[in-house]
């Protein structure tokens, strides 16, 4: 799809995407065991100018990957802070209560999840499936069945959209037409379209298994792939600014706190 395509090449791009998922998940880890919330604005920034830098997009398409942090934000922290424990009661209504530790708590909690957002986004956007599987397989030694398995199964993905509106388009040519509501309803839906694409998924998938174990790809012999995926100084200068991200957004909350909150968990 070109919508996912990045038009400039950066460092992360050309990283080996094994290194960069270590890297990438160490800081998920980190981010998992903030408990700062000044820690946790910091990384949120961060990431997020790290996206812009070094995803590949332009501003513009960047910024449309980025508006639903906005809904990702409120979504994750509201429910934290009108209905989370505290003891300084700011603003209650019914079953509805605001304190000082669930409001602190709910903005860690957004913040974290807009961190998680970027990190996520950072490494999908600068990441093609097709090389991470290479990578995996030379650097991990993930076997080629499942590594091949799963390339296979995402380009099967557009195949089953297109016998959907296929399916749908066929339907309606015919006037066929859904009966009841409910639990009926949602059967009939099921026997309509679920099943007919089910049974076109299973003998597609024979048919491709089939075909990879006659072409070898099992992995009982030696292999060559089409991508090498090599160790370069690139590897290095990625994992430094990934590396240096986290320091930096931690420095930045030691120096220039804006809560002073070293944990925000909820001590009754």
């Amino acid at each position: 799809m070109e919508l996912l395509t990045p038009t400039r090449s950066t460092v992360l791009q050309q990283a080996n995407p094994a290194v960069k998922l270590v890297v990438l998940i160490m800081l998920f880890i980190v981010t998992v065991q903030t408990r700062s919330i000044d820690f946790a604005i910091y990384q949120a920034i961060i990431y997020t100018v790290l996206l812009f830098m070094l995803g590949g997009f332009p501003v513009r398409k960047t910024l449309l990957f980025v508006l639903p942090f906005g809904l990702l934000f409120v979504s994750s922290s509201i429910t934290m802070i009108l209905f989370g424990k505290g003891n300084t009661l700011w603003w209650q209504w019914g079953v509805l209560r605001i304190t000082e530790e669930s409001f602190y708590r709910g903005l860690h909690l957004g913040f974290r999840s807009i961190a998680f957002a970027a990190e996520g986004l950072l490494f999908v956007s600068t990441t093609p499936s097709v090389k991470l599987f290479y990578a995996l397989m030379q650097s991990f030694r993930l076997p080629p069945r499942y590594a091949y398995s799963f390339m296979a199964s995402i380009r099967l993905l557009p195949m089953v959209w297109e016998e959907f509106l296929i399916r749908r388009q066929a339907l309606q040519v015919r006037g066929a037409q859904m009966e009841g509501r409910g639990l009926k309803g949602l059967a009939e839906h099921i026997r309509m379209y679920a099943v007919p694409l089910l049974s076109q998924s299973i003998r597609r998938a024979h048919r491709v298994a089939v075909a990879m174990e006659a072409k070898q790809f099992n992995g009982n012999g030696p292999r060559t792939y089409y991508y090498p995926s090599k160790l370069s100084w690139k590897d290095g200068a990625a994992v430094l600014l990934l590396v240096l991200a986290p320091c930096a957004a931690y420095l930045a909350a030691v120096w220039v706190p804006w809560f002073g909150l070293p944990d925000v968990r909820y001590h009754p």
